[in-house]
Parts: structure tokens; sequence; C-alpha cells
């Protein structure tokens, strides 16, 4: 009986050694070679020694750093073709050349040339706008604008699912396509799970060429999980262009569990629509061969608006987290007040900060994110942080009025911004994301409104409210914010 044991114990020793030196091994791989943020790299090396084997397989899927991957070299080779467009205008706004839809957009040529210089995106001038937060309103315009497309239609979303609205959404793309119309569609690896086989089938064989990003090597297991393509663009015949938090889904239209579905759409006419018929064109370029030779933009001769518009990505394959710097721009250059919604509020350090300096400096600041949560350790974090900020004066509200995915920041009177990114690291650091910043009153007001709108159906979190959490809550919140770099 001893011997048995001590053969145990035996094989015991054995086996915990190897996975003692995998685990030194790997953690030192991490440490040397992967060049993380430091609380990154603390984090993984602790989840590795202290989850064997589970670790190294969590890191495998969702820890590996793809911005210095070779899987984005061709990538990068196309988007160097937007380089000559975007110094030509930086030497003609440095040269006091260039002329604005509105001659206030001047005074944030600091910002305009930080997205020039960081990733080529230039300011598009004379656009309108036209915003969407109901989803039933904005999928009833952009099938309109599909059914009356005459030459090209491109569709990128994060998720798309197969029911009702995508049906719809689906039999307006094959019959364009049996139209002979140029329709595209490209969808995330991990978004394309809830989207039947038959469905894919389906548009392809009408003539959709259709493109995956990142897809699984096995059919429902992505290795790339951690790095998702969350830009939601559509544009049709160049023209016509639609950007925001929408996904396509019953849900979206305020049909699934969530409730009533609070986003933000806008919908874009004018030069900014090749901003998005760019990115579109390289996200389908790096994710499939499937492309036709070509592909151009739209040259606008009539002045389509008065607002001037910054179409800025970022994504693991940009030198500059340009959507992030941008909502740091918002803030620092905010003089009397900031509204944030989204539905993730999980800042890293320097945002954090600014926003504490923007309060301190007599900044009117303000925060919204949803009392739903879909993602509890999200949720438990967004708590964390916006608890921090209640000592600094900052004003935060839990919208009650269904789930809230509006993804707007809006600076003062001029400065506002509506895409795909949250207010979260994921967003600014792994995500692949699109925002359109924009530089004009009208929309700010009118983003702003909406804001106060929401604030009817929302709870404000007061200090004393926060300070009567319970234990349990408090514990939820510690453990959440610990593992915001990883969330």
């Amino acid at each position: 009986m001893i011997r048995s044991y001590l053969e145990v114990i035996k094989n015991f020793a054995q086996v915990y050694s190897i996975l003692f030196i995998i685990n030194v091994l790997m953690s030192m791989f991490i440490i040397i070679f992967d060049q993380k943020k430091p609380i990154s790299t603390l984090l993984w090396v602790m989840a590795i020694n202290f989850l064997p084997i589970v670790g190294i397989v969590l890191y495998l899927f969702i820890g590996q750093d793809l911005s210095k991957s070779r899987l984005f070299d061709g990538k990068s080779r196309s988007d160097k073709m937007l380089e000559y467009g975007s110094i030509t205008q930086l030497r003609d706004i440095q040269n006091d050349n260039f002329e604005y839809s509105n001659n206030r957009t001047k005074n944030y040529e600091n910002m305009i040339e930080m997205f020039n210089r960081a990733e080529g995106e230039i300011l598009y001038t004379h656009n309108d706008v036209k915003i969407f937060n109901d989803g039933k309103e904005k999928f009833k315009a952009l099938f309109e604008d599909l059914k009356e497309a005459k030459h090209t239609i491109y569709v990128q979303y994060y998720i798309f699912k197969s029911d009702k609205l995508s049906s719809a959404f689906i039999n307006i793309l094959k019959d364009k396509a049996r139209e002979g119309l140029d329709v595209y569609l490209l969808i995330d690896g991990m978004g394309i799970r809830s989207m039947k086989i038959r469905d894919q089938r389906d548009l392809k064989e009408a003539g959709v060429k259709f493109g995956i990003f990142f897809p699984g090597a096995i059919a429902k297991v992505n290795t790339h999980i951690n790095y998702r393509n969350h830009r939601k663009i559509v544009v049709i015949d160049k023209r016509i262009g639609y950007v925001g938090g929408f996904n396509v889904g019953d849900e979206y239209i305020s049909c699934g569990k969530m409730g009533y579905w609070r986003d933000t759409h806008l919908r874009i006419v004018g030069p900014a629509v090749n901003g998005l018929t760019w990115r579109f064109f390289l996200d389908f370029k790096f994710a499939s061969d499937d492309y036709t030779k070509g592909f151009t933009t739209e040259f606008f001769e009539k002045e389509i608006g008065n607002i001037d518009i910054n179409i800025v990505t970022s994504g693991p394959d940009t030198k500059a987290d340009s959507v992030r710097n941008g909502y740091e721009k918002l803030i620092t250059n905010a003089k009397r007040e900031i509204y944030i919604q989204t539905p993730y509020f999980v800042p890293d350090e320097g945002l954090l900060k600014c926003l504490k300096v923007a309060a301190l400096s007599g900044v009117n600041v303000n925060i919204m994110f949803p009392a739903k949560k879909d993602h509890p350790f999200v949720h438990w974090a967004s708590l964390s942080f916006a608890g921090e900020l209640l000592k600094w004066g900052v004003n935060v509200y839990q919208y009650e009025g269904g789930f809230l995915h509006t993804k707007a920041v809006i600076s003062d009177d001029y400065l506002s911004s509506v895409g795909t990114a949250n207010f979260d690291i994921r967003s600014f650091e792994l995500n692949f994301e699109v925002n359109a910043f924009m530089y004009d009153e009208k929309i700010n007001k009118t983003l702003k409104d909406h804001f106060i709108e929401d604030m009817k159906f929302s709870t404000k979190i007061t200090p004393e409210y926060y300070a009567k959490r319970s234990n349990w809550t408090k514990v939820r919140e510690a453990f959440s914010r610990l593992l915001s770099p990883l969330l």
C-alpha cells in the first residue's frame, strides 16, 4: 500500500516538474518576446502558472499579440496606397491652403493632423449626415437605399445572424447580385457563427462575393478569438455610407432577450463615403481574393452638405490607436462639457486620468452605460471605473430603458464621434474599429439631445448610492477590474 502511494507521489512529481518547466519557459517567452504592457504581461504569467495547461491554452487562443504578426504584411502594403492623398492634404493644411466646410474646423487642425500622420486618414469636407437611434428605422432606410442601388454594394458587419431581419437583408443582396451589381459581403469570423451555412451558400450561388475575416480553422472554433473585426460598414454605389453600432439580427431591432436596443448609426452622403469605401476594400482584400480589380472611389462634384468628417480606423494592424487617441483629444479639447455613451466603460489609465483632469478643470463630464449586462465581467469592471470617477465629480448614469449599445463621445458644442469603438481597452487595442469624427454644431447638439433624453430612462449613480452596494458586488468589481486588461 505504501509503495503504491509513493509511486503515485513520484508520478505526480514527475508530471508537475514537466508542467513547471513548460510554464517557466512559456512565461519567459511572454516576458522577453511578446512585449505586452507590463500589467498584461503580469496577468498572463499569473494565469499560466496558476492554471497549468488551461492558462497556456487560453494564451494561445486569446493572448497572442497580432500587431507584430506577418499576417498583416500584405494589408500594410495596400494601406500605403492612401499615402499620397494624405501627404497632399497635410501639406495644404500646413500652408493654410485647405478649404473647410466650416472655418471653425480650422481650430482643431492639431487633431486633424494627428489622424493624418498616424494612419494617413484625411479630412473629408461637405458631407451630409443622418442619425439613427432605432434599429427598425435604420434598417428601413438601409433596405430602401440598397433596393435603389445601381452599381455596387459593399456590406461589412461584425455579427450577421440567420433570422427574420437577416433573411430580408440576404434576399436584397441576392436580388441585386442577380441583377448584375457588384455585391460584396464581409463578416467577422466570430460574428458569423450565428449565420447558417445554407445562407452563406445561397449568397455565393447568387453571385455575392463573400469573405470571412479571420475564419476559424475548424467550424465554430476560431483561434483568433481575441482579434475581432468589429466594424459595421455599408457603402451603396460609392455615394451613400452607413457606419455605427447596429449589427444584423432580430435583437438589433428590439426583438430579443435584451428588450429595446438603443444604438446609434450614421447615414453619410458625401466625400467621407470614400473613407468607408477604402476601409471596406482593404479589409475585404485581406480576407478574400474574390474581389474586382481596379477598386475605385467616387468623385463628388457638388457640395452635398457642410459637415467635416474624419473616418478613423484602428486595430492590431495599425501603428497608432487612432480611435482611442481621438477620444483623448475630444476629452482634452473640452472646455465646458463631455458626454460619453458606451455599452462597456473600461478605460485605460491614460483616459481615466484625462477624465479626472477634465472634471477637476470644471468640465461637466457625463458618462452613461447600460444597467443590463450582456458580459458580466465587463459590466462589473465598468461599475468599478465609474465608481472611482464619482470621487472626482463625474456624473454617471445607468440606462434602464433597454440595452444601450451606442458608442458616442460628444465634446462641447462642435466635436463628436460615432462609430463601432466602445470606450474600453478591447476596442482601443484588440478590435478592428471604425469611427466617424465629426466637426459640426448641429450633429453635436442632436447627439447631446439624445443623451439628455436617455437620462429620463436612467438612474444617476451618486456617491451615496454607490457606497450602498453589497460586499459581494464589491468583490465582483475588484476581480473584474483586475482582469480588465484581458477583457
